[in-house]
């Protein structure tokens, strides 16, 4: 993306500027909160009204998700986490929601540590926060620019809630965003698709095999099939 073809947008503006190929190498792909606080085998028990939604994240999410991860590994392309973790063991900087929600993820617990299938490798980013958008309460958008990013593609949980914002924040700081359809999930479809349609004029939406073909055409190789 350079310079020059951001200058020559018009007035009116050009949609189709928001719908662009990512460039692997000026790319970061966002895992958003696929930690063992929203995905885990005790809470899957407490709460069968949400069986819909553990089914999505064990059949859907952390599937593709797999691939995508392998992929851009392959590509070179920055793989970062962020999870909901206090930066205390109390939660006392929280932010005034979460206290009111009663979102509380100790510093250095198990449940603030992503799921074990899509684990982080040695030398991958892991941004804990304690609000829900990630890009106002940490350096995140500082790491991106330090890492010469311009587009990132944004996959997890919930997608109303954390990854939406994490678009629309990123959106307005300048990044082109692309939502991850199937490696997100919240607590019901229609949610789900409502928040897809919500936050259309702020990225754009694929698949995890329509991203897969884009980085193959960019040169990327298709990883193959992930065994869970």
């Amino acid at each position: 993306m350079q310079r020059s073809e951001i200058d020559a947008i018009p007035p009116e503006g050009d949609a189709s500027f928001r719908q662009r190929a990512v460039e692997p190498e000026r790319t970061a792909l966002l895992v958003v909160d696929v930690q063992k606080s929203e995905y885990n085998a005790e809470s899957r028990a407490r709460h069968p009204e949400k069986q819909d939604y553990f089914d999505r994240v064990r059949d859907v999410v952390i599937p593709n998700g797999q691939r995508l991860i392998a992929a851009c590994r392959g590509a070179g392309i920055e793989v970062m986490y962020t999870v909901v973790e206090c930066l205390t063991k109390d939660g006392r900087e929280r932010g005034l929601d979460y206290k009111i929600s009663g979102i509380f993820v100790p510093k250095g617990s198990w449940e603030a540590e992503v799921v074990d299938e899509l684990g982080p490798a040695d030398d991958e980013i892991v941004i804990p926060k304690s609000s829900s958008s990630l890009f106002n309460s940490t350096n995140f958008e500082y790491l991106l620019r330090n890492l010469g990013v311009e587009y990132v593609m944004v996959m997890g949980l919930l997608t109303d809630q954390c990854v939406e914002t994490a678009v629309r924040d990123g959106c307005d700081r300048g990044f082109l965003m692309t939502v991850v359809d199937d490696c997100c999930a919240t607590y019901s479809e229609q949610r789900h698709r409502e928040a897809l349609y919500g936050i259309r004029g702020y990225c754009r939406v694929r698949t995890t095999d329509e991203l897969l073909e884009e980085l193959a055409g960019a040169g990327v190789a298709r990883p193959a099939a992930v065994s869970a």
